[in-house]
């Protein structure tokens, strides 16, 4: 038989887990029995199977007489052979290995990592809606065109704009769209602008949309209050500019305060305006992009309107637009006559169709489910609250930690490794120490106007006693950056694997594992 993997006994409190060492607190973490599973390789047994089929009833025939050769796939040399309880075990362990927003406090700045409430996920699994095939007619899926239709409203309403476009499937995906947008209603103005005006604390996703769309970018530096000067702005600003991407807030966590003139001066000159709205949690129910001179924004459902988020997806990225873009939307839209909602594809100037069917509609569906509970009220709280749980924090962590920008910031804030890098502690150490602590690490070296960056959203779904404890747990890490630097250095110490060599590990990764070679994540 093969033997089940041996469980980790986890030491007796304060003999090994740093974690107890914050005083009066024992952390998020309680450690408990562990196992070290090895790969699924190394459980292999010849001849084991995972399923137990009964005998063929119809004349067996091989898949090379019904399916052409070239379509075939050969034989996976060293394919596992493993029985149904040790596949079924094998990947229970490995989720037991993941950090989730379920498990823990996920502070990760600028990503906006909080609490999913399950009632959106009843209301996206609902047959009429997990069971629609993309391809139902009108007549046979109303219910879920005016989903549709009434979310598009809702957001126009939070943003300000003429319509929203829901297909784009992530962020970076609705900054793309909106770029075509801006590229397609220029051209169509008979002019050739080339050029987009991008800040440096901007994401990298900026950028690169841009580039998708043959624009160049034009950087742009900050001021010391980490904002844009509309000095800065009006000397970039030429004929030849398509564009301003702008977030707001800002990557800094701030308030772009000069907003008003810096959109007359692109308008001034024929430009765009653009918000990348990944931080639009912080604006909800409090001011509304179109009211700023914003011509397009892209909203992160995943994000502001509590979806999934992680793992790659599923994610949802719907922009909105002025009055001067909507010739160019994507098709289909979704119209109302009367009582019947349809989808219409005949939008002469469209840039074209975006995504197969509609989208990621069940992410649709759960924002539409999040956007109805709170009501107007509800969804202006949430702001008010992510930004009061971030001015708390920076307030509390400000002094131990360098704060490069020392302003009332939005629903994120932006600390530096300064204090602690004269003992040679930097933030990706500060980072991993968290780990032994109980918390997943923030968001490290991002802005990269920021020098050692440890970017920190708190989120509106946290509570006051939950930041106490990061808080405190912060406060312990630059207390021992100060006397035991070496302690903070060689973190995490309670993992399965403690300090890996991550430049060997990206320079040279290992991506196929050979018969007869060890897991080397095995202890």
């Amino acid at each position: 038989m093969n033997p089940e993997p041996t469980p980790r006994t986890c030491p007796a409190p304060g003999s090994r887990s740093p974690a107890r060492r914050v005083p009066g607190r024992r952390g998020e973490s309680s450690p408990g029995l562990q196992f070290d599973e090895p790969l699924i390789f190394e459980r292999s047994r010849p001849g084991r199977r995972a399923a137990s089929l009964p005998s063929c009833d119809v004349p067996e025939v091989s898949p090379g007489s019904v399916i052409p050769s070239h379509l075939l796939r050969d034989e996976i040399p060293g394919f596992p052979e493993v029985s149904e309880p040790e596949v079924v075990r094998h990947f229970t362990r490995l989720s037991q290995w993941n950090f989730g927003i379920d498990v823990g406090f996920y502070p990760l700045g600028s990503c906006t990592m909080k609490y999913n409430p399950r009632v959106n996920e009843e209301a996206a699994r609902l047959p009429g809606f997990a069971q629609a095939h993309p391809y139902l007619p009108d007549e046979l899926c109303q219910g879920a065109l005016q989903l549709l239709y009434e979310i598009e409203q809702y957001l126009c309403e939070i943003s300000g704009m003429a319509r929203v476009i829901l297909q784009p499937a992530a962020g970076a995906h609705g900054e793309l769209t909106g770029m075509m947008l801006i590229r397609a209603c220029l051209e169509d103005r008979g002019e050739r602008r080339r050029k987009v005006l991008i800040p440096d604390s901007a994401h990298g996703t900026n950028p690169a949309s841009s580039a998708l769309c043959g624009f160049d970018v034009v950087q742009i530096a900050s001021n010391r209050q980490g904002c844009l000067d509309p000095e800065a702005v009006a000397r970039a600003m030429t004929p030849e500019v398509a564009a301003l991407m702008l977030t707001n807030p800002n990557t800094l966590g701030i308030f772009e305060e000069n907003i008003l003139e810096i959109a007359e001066i692109i308008h001034r000159q024929g430009g765009l305006l653009y918000c990348d709205g990944a931080n639009m949690n912080a604006l909800v129910g409090i001011s509304r992009p179109a009211d700023m001179g914003f011509d397009v924004i892209q909203f992160n459902l995943h994000k502001t309107f509590s979806t999934p988020h992680g793992g790659g997806g599923p994610g949802a990225g719907p922009v909105g637009i002025g009055q001067a873009l909507t010739p160019y939307m994507p098709v289909p839209t979704i119209e109302r006559e009367g009582g019947f909602f349809r989808r219409n594809y005949d939008v002469p100037k469209t840039i074209g169709k975006l995504h197969a069917f509609y989208g990621n509609f069940g992410v649709l569906v759960r924002a539409y489910a999040y956007i109805r509970t709170l009501g107007p009220e509800g969804l202006k709280r949430a702001t008010e609250v992510a930004v009061l749980n971030a001015n708390y924090l920076m307030q509390e962590l400000k002094g131990t930690y360098d704060l490069p920008y020392d302003r009332l910031c939005k629903h994120e804030c932006v600390f530096s490794d300064k204090n602690q890098a004269r003992h040679d502690v930097h933030a990706l150490e500060i980072a991993k120490r968290l780990i032994d602590y109980g918390f997943h690490p923030p968001t490290m070296y991002f802005p990269l106007i920021v020098k050692g960056a440890l970017m920190i959203e708190p989120t509106e779904t946290e509570s006051k006693e939950t930041l106490d404890r990061f808080i405190e747990a912060m406060k312990a890490i630059a207390r021992e950056a100060e006397e035991s630097p070496e302690l903070v250095r060689q973190a995490p110490h309670t993992t399965r694997v403690s300090k890996p060599d991550e430049t060997q590990a990206a320079r040279h990764p290992v991506l196929r594992w050979k018969p007869g070679t060890r897991n080397p994540g095995a202890p």
